[in-house]
């Protein structure tokens, strides 16, 4: 009994992950097929004159829409439209509010040149002695770094992920001085939050050790 359950444990954990993955995978597609297989005519759509259904079909056309309407944008007559169709969004006291905040979030996350979490880092939260993993967020300088200049020297953004969801999490500002930066990657933070500590990047301390030793003997 003992070794079934072992198999059973091992094999749990080898096929939970990819049944999870081919699920959402599977639920996303349906997503986007459900959006956009309704608005395309019907001579265009396989469905209609095919037995079966073509899964990722509606996926397929999004996809090369998007990419259309990127093509389409980068020359001048697209910038045109575009900055149009923002200047009549400004115009609207709500829908301005929700677009220029998703925007900015966009371009934020998806662009090549964003700085965004690129380090992580310990805080002591929510008391002395606790410590939390954050990813630094930003330490350029902003009104709100700027009207703390009195109370601490240097300030920066960080942000703190909550377990299991690391999508959720409180933003704060902290002094400089009691971030302590980390070389663990972004990936392997996230794992550590995602899985509550149960899966642990690998850290050979004499390794680091080492290397830091050696960091030292070339700055001197």
């Amino acid at each position: 009994m003992t070794r079934l359950r072992n198999y059973f444990l091992t094999g749990f954990i080898v096929t939970a992950p990819l049944a999870i993955t081919a699920y959402l995978a599977w639920s996303f597609v349906g997503w986007v097929d459900s959006w956009v297989k309704p608005y395309i005519p019907g001579r265009y759509n396989p469905d209609n004159y095919l037995p079966f259904a073509v899964p990722g079909f509606g996926l397929i056309v999004a996809l090369m829409l998007i990419t259309l309407v990127g093509f389409l944008t980068a020359n001048f007559i697209g910038r045109t439209i575009v900055s149009y169709g923002e200047y009549i969004l400004d115009r609207m006291p709500l829908v301005r509010s929700v677009y220029r905040g998703l925007k900015q979030i966009f371009e934020t996350v998806l662009s090549n040149k964003a700085d965004m979490f690129n380090k992580v880092a310990l805080i002591e939260y929510p008391r002395k002695g606790v410590w939390s993993i954050v990813f630094i967020a930003s330490d350029k300088p902003n009104e709100v770094s700027s009207r703390l200049e009195d109370l601490h020297d240097e300030v920066v953004a960080v942000f703190m992920p909550t377990t299991p969801n690391p999508t959720t999490g409180f933003l704060m500002y902290v002094p400089r001085t009691d971030v302590i930066e980390i070389s663990m990657s972004i990936e392997d933070a996230a794992k550590l939050i995602i899985s509550a500590g149960l899966v642990a990047p690998e850290y050979q301390a004499k390794t680091a050790r080492l290397a830091e030793e050696a960091r030292k003997s070339d700055a001197a």
